[in-house]
């Protein structure tokens, strides 16, 4: 069995510096009633990314408040008494422009999308959900944007052309004026048998002109994407993104989340994740999220929010 090295995980300095420097995003967050809730919006205050909108029960926000130190008298409670009052008041102040940005506290994913994806909220904008991982690894220069391993199953072409948007959108969001997208796949060879490199040729040919200031090449398969050496080994010529990739779009989610999760896992990987496509940013963490990932996931959504 390989065993997996212990790794000290830590928000990079480079992102948070990225991100900030400007008004702190108003962020309702959403059930927020226990500590790691807490925890996680007070880091992200702190840092100078949000402005927290504490959405709750009003007894156990302080509480939780209380028992982490943090005096929480300066910020804006909404009172709601469990999982689904909490959602539906925060995507209601989303959808109103109340707040910015949504971050997901001590709730099921179900029922905080739930909310978000109810018409009356008014944070549907007629295009597709994604969700965006931003993975950088300890030792390593520079960072890659991964979608999506998280929301949508099997995407289509058409939900791939917006992925690929929503990912060009952050990345320059991040500072890189053009972004290098590689369309992932098992190889390079277009094979209808493999219906992603059928794709990736659709996508990359509406790229040409649909997105500016970005390259876009694939079927392109990881190593391919990221590593140099295996583009010289193999030949390939031609491609501006090929051994040089910051933005990686996966063909499903099960080879984005395993991506995803063994950078984490067995590189050490700090992610911070966001789902865009709604009218505000949405920080959709996991109860097993560092809290590292939780300041890098609010980072991307502060700097979308400044950049919109």
């Amino acid at each position: 069995m390989l065993e997996m090295g212990e790794h000290v995980i830590e928000c990079p300095q480079s992102l948070l510096q990225a991100a900030g420097g400007g008004t702190p995003v108003r962020t309702a967050v959403v059930n927020a009633i226990n500590t790691l809730a807490l925890s996680s919006a007070r880091d992200a205050t702190d840092a100078g990314l949000i402005e927290p909108v504490l959405v709750g029960n009003l007894g156990e926000i302080r509480a939780a408040a209380d028992s982490i130190g943090w005096d929480i008298a300066i910020y804006e409670v909404i009172e709601a008494n469990g999982e689904e009052a909490a959602a539906m008041a925060s995507a209601a102040s989303a959808g109103r422009g109340a707040v910015g940005a949504l971050m997901k506290g001590h709730l099921h994913t179900d029922t905080f999308m739930k909310a978000v994806l109810n018409r009356d909220a008014g944070l549907r904008m007629g295009q597709p959900l994604a969700h965006i991982a931003h993975l950088t690894v300890p030792g390593k220069t520079g960072s890659i944007i991964l979608s999506d391993g998280a929301l949508n199953p099997a995407p289509d072409v058409e939900q791939k052309k917006a992925i690929v948007r929503y990912t060009v959108e952050l990345a320059r969001a991040l500072g890189n004026a053009r972004p290098k997208v590689a369309l992932l796949s098992a190889s390079e060879v277009v094979s209808p048998k493999v219906p992603s490199t059928v794709d990736a040729v659709e996508i990359a040919k509406w790229a040409k002109d649909a997105i500016a200031d970005a390259d876009v090449d694939g079927p392109l398969a990881f190593d391919l994407a990221v590593s140099p050496e295996a583009v010289e080994i193999k030949g390939i010529k031609g491609s501006a993104v090929a051994g040089q990739a910051d933005i990686l779009v996966v063909p499903d989610i099960v080879s984005g989340n395993a991506l995803m999760k063994m950078m984490i896992r067995y590189m050490g990987a700090c992610l911070g994740g966001v789902v865009v496509g709604a009218k505000v940013p949405i920080i959709l963490t996991s109860r097993a999220d560092a809290p590292a990932a939780r300041l890098a996931s609010a980072a991307l959504a502060a700097a979308l929010t400044r950049v919109s």
